[in-house]
């Protein structure tokens, strides 16, 4: 075989058609050996004698794509000082573009030997069994493919809606679906599932990881599974189980048809990552790639660097002070940005991201060089902002180039749903757009990513249906997930047969999805919830890689079903129909210049019609209220700077365990029509809806709204 020099960047496989250049860090080897993988799992060994701060390299030609490799660095192992090299452990190449099989969790991928004195805690012993037949191999990719007119969506945010989607959970059960592409990238292609999305009114289809990840040894005893997948392993591998085509770099090539169908269809596809932490876990944890490659380099240790400092419980968390780290995951973005043609990245306990040192700080060197990038800093950005250190919740706290997922918003629409007392001030503050988390550092309502629910907690069928947890099918005892969801049973846990309970239920259903869509911000929905798909009340479905946590699609006769698909689809054209509802400036509370009409641009009233005062807001019984938004009085101008004019709204709320009478306020419109009613079974008047004047009654069922409009 000939060997090359090659080059030190970049790093990873690079294959240029004639030959692979082979490129990969550590500080602490000694000597790193490339093994080419043979189809029978013999070993071809190339040492990587080349070495350019600290990176060494080689290039091979001849080596083609489908090639599967690791390396197997020599070099310290001394726990006690954070090293644990160890030639005995195939590693996978942390810029792997593909990685393929599985692993078998047999005690070779470990680094100390099960049983062994000084096991409990990794210190003494090293393990010197042959991981290679036992774990997963990188693989050489072919970075060529044919985008022919491919053009990213670049959907603004105010034009925007999410839907969070697992790409095996949506697609597996899917009717119309070939059964060998269900549960795969080529099943987001599929024609049945992007006009689901495009008739919903999706603009960006939001995926749950979708990078290289690795099932628990724990989870895989039980005959469970990291359905879920936030356990990476691979920050530049598509999943390989999710490829109906293959592991040796099929999975590269499938994706990006998706993608490309996506695209043709107005669909953005935005990914969530996992760069807080890696499937090696803690300690005890196996040794698969960045462990053996360099352990200190990669994680953050304690000052015993035996053990790993962990603020995203899964047992470790990258050091996001290290150079090469932050240069892997920006490596690694624009890699998804500019190859795979992603439209942007939500990023899981993103608080960790900005752990420079301890504390969570907005200015740490990632928000920096996210800030500079010329690819990074032009797609979403979208922090889930907390994790589970110390100082974690960090909602409102991120820098302006960001969104958040607004945990704020969840919860407080979930208090005044379920008739929390003293809601109404904060509810008023998350429906327009939350500007006392946003404002005050130059950023939108935009920067809100609104949900009610996500793939973590009750989907929203259960949120209205169980007031606990019921997550026995988890194996452990029902004490993991969170209890305190916010829900409420409406009078019976779980299934019922009484029609009151139900009809209560799709109504507060309703009522969630109206409110969603209803308010300033981004609003992102969590997939199946437009038909109110349900877990049986498990919250934290991410062990269950089975028809429980898989989206049951809706049946046609199913009334409850097509009504729900029916009205979140309205709901979603309305918005998107009335740039009233999607502002991209907070609301000022004063009449707009040049007006006609001389009103403000938003009034509160109470249900008898007159306007909000202090004390209305801080009865702690009060939990209705009316909302005036003004059509005429948009601040922001259009695209080309026209002045936009909408329809005017009233937005009528009755979150009382009563019905209630509604007064329409005088004097800010004379004649208006119902064009949205939660307490009506289908959610929205029949024919034209019903026409109602200043000063009339209205009857609002018992937690219920009701919109009404006036033509501008």
């Amino acid at each position: 075989m000939q060997i090359w020099p090659g080059k030190a960047y970049p790093l990873g496989a690079t294959y240029d058609g004639a030959g692979t250049n082979f490129a990969v860090f550590s500080e602490v080897a000694e000597r790193i050996e490339l093994c080419l993988v043979n189809d029978d799992g013999s070993e071809t060994v190339v040492e990587l004698r080349e070495a350019d701060a600290f990176v060494r390299h080689a290039y091979l030609p001849g080596v083609m794509p489908g090639q599967r490799y690791g390396f197997r660095v020599h070099g310290p192992y001394d726990p006690a000082r954070g090293l644990r090299c160890n030639p005995a452990k195939l590693l996978l190449d942390p810029y792997a573009k593909a990685m393929s099989g599985r692993i078998d969790w047999h005690e070779a991928v470990y680094g100390y030997r099960f049983g062994r004195p000084g096991a409990a805690d990794a210190t003494e012993g090293r393990n010197d069994l042959d991981s290679g037949p036992h774990t997963m191999t990188s693989v050489v990719v072919n970075p060529y493919f044919d985008w022919a007119d491919d053009r990213p969506p670049r959907t603004d945010y105010h034009r925007t809606v999410l839907y969070e989607a697992h790409v095996k959970g949506l697609t597996m059960m899917h009717p119309g679906l070939p059964k060998e592409i269900r549960g795969t990238y080529a099943a987001l292609a599929h024609p049945a599932v992007i006009e689901h999305l495009v008739e919903l009114g999706v603009t960006a289809l939001e995926l749950m990881p979708v990078h290289q990840f690795v099932h628990d040894h724990r989870l895989a005893d039980a005959g469970m599974a990291n359905y879920w997948g936030y356990n990476t392993i691979g920050f530049f591998a598509p999943h390989n189980a999710y490829s109906s085509l293959g592991d040796r770099g099929q999975q590269v090539l499938e994706f990006k048809t998706a993608v490309r169908a996506l695209h043709r269809a107005g669909i953005e596809v935005i990914l969530d990552v996992v760069y807080n932490h890696t499937a090696e876990g803690n300690h005890l944890g196996p040794t698969l790639s960045f462990r053996g490659l360099d352990n200190p380099s990669y994680y953050r240790l304690t000052e015993d660097q035996r053990y790993y400092m962990d603020t995203t419980g899964t047992g470790n968390s990258l050091l996001m002070r290290s150079p090469h780290v932050l240069q892997m995951i920006m490596d690694s973005l624009r890699y998804w940005v500019t190859d795979m043609h992603v439209d942007g990245f939500r990023f899981d306990l993103a608080a960790t991201l900005a752990r420079q040192f301890h504390e969570v700080d907005r200015l740490s060197s990632f928000f920096d060089l996210v800030q500079q990038d010329p690819v990074v800093s032009q797609v979403k950005l979208i922090a889930e902002p907390w994790d589970v250190g110390e100082g974690g919740y960090q909602v409102g706290n991120f820098p302006p180039l960001w969104t958040e997922w607004n945990g704020s918003y969840r919860d407080t629409v979930r208090d005044l749903w379920r008739g929390e007392p003293a809601t109404l001030a904060e509810f008023g503050s998350r429906l327009t757009g939350s500007s006392d988390l946003y404002q005050l550092d130059g950023r939108r309502p935009l920067a809100s990513i609104n949900f009610v629910t996500c793939h973590d907690g009750f989907t929203l069928h259960d949120l209205v249906s169980y007031n606990h947890k019921h997550n026995e099918a988890n194996g452990e005892g029902n004490r993991d997930g969170e209890s305190h969801n916010r829900s409420w049973n409406c009078g019976v846990e779980g299934k019922s047969d009484d029609p009151d309970v139900l009809a209560l239920r799709n109504r507060q259903m309703r009522n969630f999805i109206a409110t969603l869509m209803l308010s300033q911000g981004v609003p992102m929905l969590s997939h199946g919830d437009e038909f109110a798909r349900t877990q049986n009340g498990n919250n934290n479905a991410y062990c269950q890689d089975n028809e429980l946590a898989w989206v049951h699609w809706p049946k046609p006769d199913d009334e409850t079903e097509q009504s729900m698909l029916e009205f979140t689809r309205t709901m979603v054209w309305l918005r998107r129909d009335h740039p009233v509802f999607r502002r991209r400036r907070f609301f000022h509370g004063r009449p707009v210049e040049g007006t006609h009409d001389d009103l403000s641009d938003i009034a509160w009233f109470t249900p008898d019609g007159t306007e909000m005062t202090r004390g209305d807001w801080q009865a702690a019984h009060a939990k209705s209220l009316v909302v005036f938004l003004n059509g005429h009085a948009i601040s922001e101008p259009g695209p080309r700077g026209e002045k936009i004019t909408d329809d005017s709204f009233l937005l009528m709320f009755n979150a009382h365990h009563e019905p209630m009478r509604f007064v329409v306020p005088v004097n800010h419109g004379k004649e208006w029509q119902v064009v949205v009613d939660t307490g009506r079974p289908e959610g929205v008047p029949p024919g034209s809806g019903r026409k109602v004047r200043a000063g009339d009654r209205l009857f609002l069922a018992d937690r219920s709204l009701v919109v009404l409009q006036r033509p501008a």
